[in-house]
């Protein structure tokens, strides 16, 4: 991949998209000259790491940091990116191209649910993002566009597969059908319960249901637990689901 500055007000939005502050740590994949790591520090207090592959590039971002003063908030590493560990980040940005999102889109979904991601320009493909901003860029040197986008996704858990009811659900069965963020789910062998379908932010799920119930659990470790449920859905307020990794949910007594 070539080195192209992200411009510095493209990295103040990319920043800013994501609500960096002084808890965060951001890991900037394909780092350049470090300028993304190295605000994130100066202008939110965040901790970061820069991943890139060029040593010239690591060599002038560790520079960069030191004359700023933020090189004890910040690290750059001469690295593969897909063998990085990515696991401690709260927020990861990039410039890459659009097959590098693809292949590493599975890790990022991987990762703890409401770890921020932030591209510059490129995508995740069918994966949606939550906002896309704008931002002009009247003297832009690659492409035609005198703008540049900034997409934000937010890892939402994972939830997709068999879940059994717990309490005075025992034996039901809730099935969650997942796309990225956006899930339908329908609970077997509690028929007065209505299918629902809604959207995962980080580990939250809020539905909806044809019949005007309303719901929204939490995901805690493998249990999805009920925080309140109204209308068609008031059944299920207050109970909790364990993930099952068999085919069939135990049936009530």
């Amino acid at each position: 991949m070539p080195f192209i500055t992200t411009p510095d007000r493209v990295a103040m939005a990319m920043l800013e998209i994501a609500k960096v502050g002084p808890n965060d740590r951001v890991v900037d994949l394909g780092s350049g000259d470090g300028r993304i790591v190295i605000l994130a520090a100066k202008q939110f207090g965040a901790r970061g790491l820069g991943v890139e592959i060029v040593p010239e590039l690591v060599q002038r971002s560790r520079a960069n940091a030191k004359t700023v003063g933020v090189q004890d908030r910040v690290e750059f590493r001469e690295q593969d990116l897909f063998k990085t560990d990515l696991s401690a980040a709260t927020v990861i940005t990039m410039y890459l191209l659009p097959d590098v999102n693809l292949q590493l889109r599975p890790l990022l979904l991987s990762l703890e649910p409401g770890t921020r991601i932030v591209s510059h320009d490129w995508d995740m493909g069918d994966w949606p993002p939550e906002r896309t901003l704008i931002i002009p860029v009247p003297d832009k040197a690659v492409g035609l566009d005198k703008f540049s986008r900034v997409h934000l996704w937010v890892v939402p858990a994972r939830v997709h597969g068999l879940w059994c009811g717990q309490g005075r659900v025992r034996g039901g069965a809730l099935r969650i059908a997942q796309d990225f963020q956006r899930f339908t789910a329908r609970l077997g062998g509690v028929p007065e319960i209505e299918g629902f379908q809604g959207r995962i932010d980080a580990s939250l799920l809020q539905a909806s249901s044809a019949g005007g119930g309303e719901i929204q659990f939490e995901l805690r470790a493998d249990r999805l637990v009920v925080q309140q449920a109204a209308g068609s859905l008031a059944a299920l307020d207050n109970v909790a689901f364990v993930r099952s990794r068999l085919p069939a949910c135990e049936r009530r007594p």
